[in-house]
């Protein structure tokens, strides 16, 4: 298989990356099906959930094989690849790196040869208590007086401990080694894993990152957003709940509870990650972002023209913006489509010419009008200055700014790859004041108990922490944190002039650095 790497380019600045998604994972057990392209397409329905490495792993009831690859689905996987997986089960996975490089050792799903046959897994989420998970497998070790051929690091991600926590009981079967260690896991995790013979899920006491369970004809699905189960034809079942083992196999379907539920679902997933045909404890994401884009509406009206969407993830809050003010819906903005992953980085020469690889506005809607511009968050801020940039270039008479989520203060530390807290612009400046940085005629943000309201989840069953600061999951000390954090290397950013803080539960930040610029930036 070839090995490679590359950056992805999500905004329209080539280069600027947005909140992304740790990953998208998929589980098939059906017997007389073609279970390698029931995967194949259901990863395809979640590839917006990362878009850096796919695989999938096929089990004979003998032997796993897993094919993987840097890439997108499409291009890692082909008729000839997908034909020679045969089996009656199978996993599947797309991966937008959290923890660890985005190289192809740490592409998934993650396999071992354990005591009792072989395992792979793929995992959404991240955990935050790795460092004593990678101890405790040492700790196994020890005590049988030597490390079991599957519990050997292989990889540099969180993913990679957990499966060698988990084939680190050659006494116990996977199932009983799953119940056994999955206790001990912190943080964020939505699991598929198979081995020779059945297919597991599992998701952790909070139910942080979404799972799901949905039946075949002659089989079962496990994916992590509904419409993943449309895609292949299979009927929602239910979610997985937060702190639950699934198990299946030629008996049937098996459920246990290794923790007591603490639900804290995310509630970015509603804003921005999940697909908007997806469906939420069993509210339409669709639905939720429309009635968002209404509140938004109600909090920050404005007299303009036009109110349109920044595509695609600003869509159905802009029609539901729309549909409560009056104000005639329009596209300004066209998406290239064929955006995604890119290897070629332009130079900053490019840059300069203004090139625009994702949007580019439709003059003859916007010139001479008064825009309400709806997007689902500011980051960093600079996708939003060029693109109010680039609707004053075509003519825009005012831009209006209007995000339906609160401001992004806080990192995630459960699957969501933001920018660390000294690159949040929000994380320093007032609304005015970024309003100013990104040269809007104003800007609005939905209030957050509006935001939770319409999502018709209660406020203490989701996790906020990106918008208010409470993590759910105790974090561990800052050194402990980050991408890299199991290679050495720290990710999170730090400035000469910006003095550490520890405001949640011993997280280090930085207050206001990296945005303390924002109001100087061209």
């Amino acid at each position: 298989m070839r090995r490679g790497d590359g950056r992805l380019s999500h905004e329209i600045n080539p280069g600027e990356k947005g909140p992304q998604d740790a990953c998208g994972v998929f589980g098939v057990w059906a017997p007389g099906d073609e279970v390698a392209k029931l995967t194949y397409f259901g990863l395809y329905a979640l590839q917006h959930r990362g878009q850096e490495s796919a695989g999938i792993a096929v089990s004979d009831g003998t032997h796993i094989v897993v094919y993987k690859d840097m890439g997108l689905v499409s291009q890692v996987f082909t008729e000839a690849s997908l034909e020679s997986l045969h089996g009656h089960l199978a996993i599947g996975h797309t991966r937008y790196s959290t923890t660890g490089s985005s190289v192809w050792e740490n592409a998934q799903p993650t396999f071992r040869s354990t005591a009792t046959g072989h395992l792979a897994l793929g995992h959404n989420g991240n955990l935050t208590n790795t460092h004593e998970l990678r101890a405790r497998v040492e700790d196994l070790a020890a005590q049988s007086g030597e490390l079991p051929l599957g519990a050997r690091m292989q990889a540099t991600s969180d993913t990679d401990t957990l499966a060698a926590l988990l084939a680190a009981h050659p006494e116990l079967s996977n199932e009983q080694s799953a119940l056994t260690e999955l206790p001990h896991v912190r943080g964020a995790f939505s699991l598929v894993f198979m081995d020779d013979d059945a297919l597991y899920g599992a998701r952790d006491r909070h139910g942080i990152r979404p799972l799901v369970l949905g039946r075949l004809e002659r089989g079962w699905v496990i994916a992590s957003e509904t419409a993943a189960l449309d895609i292949v034809g299979a009927s929602f079942v239910r979610e997985v709940e937060p702190g639950e083992l699934v198990v299946i196999d030629e008996n049937g379907l098996r459920s246990h509870h290794f923790a007591e539920p603490e639900p804290k679902g995310c509630l970015f997933e509603f804003v921005y990650l999940a697909r908007p045909d997806t469906s939420i404890s069993g509210r339409s994401v669709q639905a939720v972002r429309v009635e968002t884009g209404r509140r938004l509406a109600r909090e920050h009206a404005v007299d303009a023209d036009l109110v349109i969407p920044v595509p695609e993830s600003g869509r159905y809050a802009a029609i539901g913006y729309a549909q409560e003010s009056g104000i005639p819906f329009a596209e300004g903005l066209v998406k290239n489509a064929y955006v995604g992953r890119t290897f070629i980085q332009p130079s900053q020469t490019i840059r300069q010419l203004g090139i625009r690889l994702k949007l580019n506005p439709l003059r003859e809607v916007i010139a001479g009008q008064r825009l309400v511009v709806v997007d689902d968050s500011i980051v960093r801020g600079n996708t939003q200055r060029a693109l109010v940039r680039m609707l004053r270039e075509a003519g825009a008479k005012e831009v209006h700014v209007r995000i339906s989520s609160p401001p992004v203060k806080w990192p995630c530390f459960y699957g969501i790859d933001f920018a660390s807290r000294a690159e949040l612009i929000a994380n320093g400046l007032s609304t005015d004041e970024i309003c100013r940085s990104i040269g809007a005629d104003s800007l609005g943000y939905v209030d957050l108990e509006e935001l939770v309201d319409a999502t018709g989840v209660s406020m203490d069953r989701l996790c906020r922490a990106c918008f208010d600061g409470v993590y759910p999951v105790a974090l561990p000390e800052p050194e402990l944190l980050g991408k890299h954090v199991l290679e050495g290397i720290e990710r999170r950013a730090t400035s000469d002039d910006a003095a550490r803080h520890h405001d949640v539960e011993g997280v280090a930040t930085l207050m206001g650095g990296g945005a303390s610029d924002a109001l100087d930036r061209p």
